[in-house]
């Protein structure tokens, strides 16, 4: 009688543990065209969704102040819901000049009002991850927690 000899095939790859990924940091780079058609709570839960997975979002735009209240509002009511969540920082940069001429202001609300604010940016992300977000009118500073 032959026997068979049974060879197991070992795998090279390295199996990557959910506690190693969660420590890694994410940054999402998010053109305003990706949530330019949605309304107000589309763009919201859009933002939660990927800030809520620990990532941090550079949005090239800015949300309308109703919005950000919103974003802010919708994250307090999750602080207690779910665990370690501890909310959102957030901060935004323009690229507004205030040595622009009468028309040059005028062309810029109209590009504005047409096509969203596009010379800005915003920095949205989950406060166990950003630790202190420092803004002056020409730069944004972001602290990142040790992990």
């Amino acid at each position: 009688m032959v026997k068979k000899k049974v060879v197991k095939k070992v795998s090279k790859k390295k199996k990557v543990s959910r506690k190693s990924v969660a420590k890694d940091l994410t940054i999402h780079f998010m053109p305003y065209s990706e949530i330019a058609h949605e309304d107000a709570i589309g763009r919201i839960k859009k933002i939660m969704g990927i800030v809520l997975k620990g990532k941090i979002i550079i949005l090239q735009g800015k949300l309308r102040p109703d919005e950000e209240a919103r974003l802010i509002e919708n994250s307090m009511t999750l602080i207690g819901n779910i665990e370690g969540f501890q909310g959102v920082e957030i901060a935004g940069l323009s690229g507004e000049n205030e040595n622009r001429g009468l028309f040059e202001k005028v062309r810029h609300n109209i590009a504005r009002i047409l096509v969203g604010e596009q010379d800005a940016i915003t920095i949205i992300g989950p406060a166990s991850v950003v630790k202190d977000i420092t803004k002056d009118p020409k730069k944004i500073e972001l602290m990142l927690q040790r992990r």
